[in-house]
């Protein structure tokens, strides 16, 4: 037999708050850096200030999604959600926006991230595209 599991009763949404992002820093912000790294199978969004000093990070897998629901917009849209309030705590008010891969979630996760208030100044986009490309085939031998 296994372990009897509890359910709690009450709708709060506790399990979906990442780890990194339960504890904030008491540092106060303006501005900031917002890096969205949108893979076909995850999507991670990091929050800097305007050096490039990390302050809060999350990913879909570290709010509970499992497989392919980590590469999906609803996924980053819950990160953009979770990191947007932790930025207006700090009193967070324009970021700056530099978007990396070519995933699904990059542009839900800024839209979530804007509907919380903060103003974006720019996006910037950063994903490596090939200049050469693959090699073609080589002919057949007969």
């Amino acid at each position: 037999m296994g372990k009897k599991r509890i359910v709690k009763k009450g709708g709060s949404d506790n399990d979906l708050r990442s780890g990194s992002a339960k504890k904030l820093p008491r540092k106060r912000l303006d501005k900031g850096i917002l890096y969205v790294q949108s893979t076909y199978n995850n999507t991670r969004l990091l929050l800097t200030d305007p050096k490039g000093n990390a302050i809060i990070s999350s990913s879909s897998g570290s709010l509970g999604f499992k497989g392919a629901k980590k590469g999906t917009p609803f996924a980053a849209a819950k990160i953009g959600e979770v990191l947007s309030e932790k930025a207006e705590q700090m009193g967070l008010k324009e970021i700056d926006v530099v978007v990396k891969g070519v995933g699904s979630g990059r542009e839900s996760s800024i839209r979530s991230f804007v509907a919380k208030g903060i103003q974006i100044k720019s996006i910037k986009d950063i994903t490596p595209v090939p200049f050469n490309g693959p090699t073609p085939r080589k002919p057949r031998r007969v």
